[in-house]
């Protein structure tokens, strides 16, 4: 059975959508990696929605929490709203306590992407604040490091993106991710499937969904 990696994210103008669809190729390039999108529920009411001039949302599916233990691992990508995960997206974190109960996500590998509008801290202060979430499920969280190289260390143009995890600056919303943040996002699907596929080969049974639980 392929390795399952499910890239989870929230979008609200399309940013974090860019880089999900490039962590998605990248997984998909590792051999015996079976990955796939899902966005999240939306929680602003459409007529806010109008207000915030957001596009309508992709067709790609909406996950309910209780799709996520079937996965062997996950990318989570979010916006930054004031240095932190977007709202909408730890409400869906939040929703996920009977899981967390359970412990049904335990060790199981999970990495992190965003988008920030400047380059401020909540680069790295978005992904550090998220971890928190991982950590209280017994996920293991996966950054890349310093494992893309060169690249992490551009200085000729601003690229988003740290050790945390891969990221893009959407500015006041037209920019758009670089050739240079792609690559990154890229990279880092390439690089945590190619570990959450060693996990799933290598796992000892008492890891395994059916003796997870109380």
């Amino acid at each position: 059975m392929p390795a399952k990696v499910y890239i989870v994210y929230y979008s609200m103008y399309g940013h974090v959508e860019t880089l999900a669809r490039e962590i998605l190729r990248g997984a998909n390039s590792v051999e015996g990696v079976e990955a796939k999108l899902w966005q999240i529920p939306e929680t602003l009411p459409p007529e806010e929605l109008v207000r915030l001039r957001a596009p309508p949302k992709s067709d790609v599916p909406i996950i309910n929490p209780f799709k996520l233990p079937v996965a062997d691992g996950f990318v989570f990508g979010f916006p930054t709203r004031l240095g932190m995960m977007a709202a909408q997206f730890k409400a869906f974190l939040d929703s996920t306590q009977y899981l967390w109960k359970a412990q049904m996500l335990a060790c199981k590998p999970a990495g992190i992407f965003y988008s920030t509008s400047c380059q401020g801290v909540g680069q790295e202060t978005a992904p550090f604040t998220a971890i928190t979430q991982l950590v209280h499920h017994g996920m293991i969280f996966v950054p890349i490091g310093y494992t893309f190289g060169p690249g992490m260390f551009e200085m000729k143009e601003p690229k988003g993106g740290s050790p945390y995890g891969a990221g893009t600056y959407t500015g006041d919303g037209s920019r758009q991710p670089t050739e240079l943040e792609l690559q990154q996002a890229f990279h880092q699907g390439n690089h945590i499937a190619t570990i959450i596929k060693k996990f799933k080969e290598d796992a000892h049974p008492i890891f395994t969904l059916h003796n997870r639980g109380y």
